[in-house]
Parts: structure tokens; C-alpha cells; sequence
């Protein structure tokens, strides 16, 4: 369990780095930083096309918590996918045999980010897919 905190704590600056500060996931800031727009980043974050257009909507909790679930997973991947840029395509992209076969992306979508949390730590400490 330490040491899957420390690969949680370890990765914390690129989460940091795409909050505002009143704390809130910056859309430009993070839309930019993986080279998308915000249709992109709201489908990719599994919330509807406008949703990142509108203020209001773009700070609404449920949108907040969905982008800092996925940047949370991007984060932890970072390092051994090479970067921040092959770790959002890990995230989109590569099945998951644990949860047949289906990408971390999808699971986020589905409002299932702890159990991929989980997956990753199981698999720092050493666990099998």
C-alpha cells in the first residue's frame, strides 16, 4: 500500500499543474496540454460536447470530478508510458485484460475510475493483469 502512494504522490505535479487557483481543473490549460480541443477533452472524459463551452457547466462538480479522475489515471501512468502524451493514449487506447478488455477510457466513462485506481496499484505492487 506505501508504495502505491508513492507512485500516486510522485506523479501529483501534473495534476497540479492543470488546476487553477481555486483549485478547479483548468479546461484550456489541460485541452492544450495534450494538444485537443475541447470536444476532445469532454468526450475523451466521457461528458457531453458543451459541457467544457459553458462555464458554469465546466465547474459543475460531476464535470470537475470526471476530468480529475482521468488526469489522476494519466498521472499515474505517466512515468512508464514515456510521458504524459503515450500515457492519455495508454488511457484511451489499450485494452485492459482485467476488465475484458475494455480501456481505462471506457471505465472512467462508466464511473468506474476507483476500480481502475485499484488496477494500477495492484499492478505497482507487483500483481498480475
Amino acid at each position: 500500500m506505501a508504495e502505491a502512494m508513492k507512485v500516486s504522490r510522485q506523479n501529483e505535479p501534473l495534476v497540479l499543474s492543470y488546476m487553477d487557483k481555486a483549485g478547479r481543473i483548468a479546461i484550456d490549460q489541460l485541452a492544450d496540454g495534450f494538444g485537443m480541443s475541447k470536444i476532445q477533452l469532454a468526450e475523451t472524459a466521457g461528458l457531453a460536447r458543451e459541457t467544457l463551452y459553458r462555464a458554469e457547466r465546466s465547474r459543475a462538480p460531476k464535470t470537475q470530478s470526471r476530468l480529475l479522475e482521468m488526469l489522476e489515471i494519466i498521472s499515474r501512468v505517466t512515468e512508464w508510458a514515456g510521458g504524459k502524451e503515450q500515457a492519455m493514449a495508454w488511457y484511451r487506447a489499450q485494452p485492459l485484460p482485467a476488465f475484458g478488455a475494455r480501456t481505462a477510457e471506457a471505465l472512467v466513462k462508466e464511473g468506474k475510475a476507483a476500480a481502475v485506481r485499484d488496477y494500477l496499484d495492484h499492478m505497482a505492487l507487483g500483481g498480475f493483469a
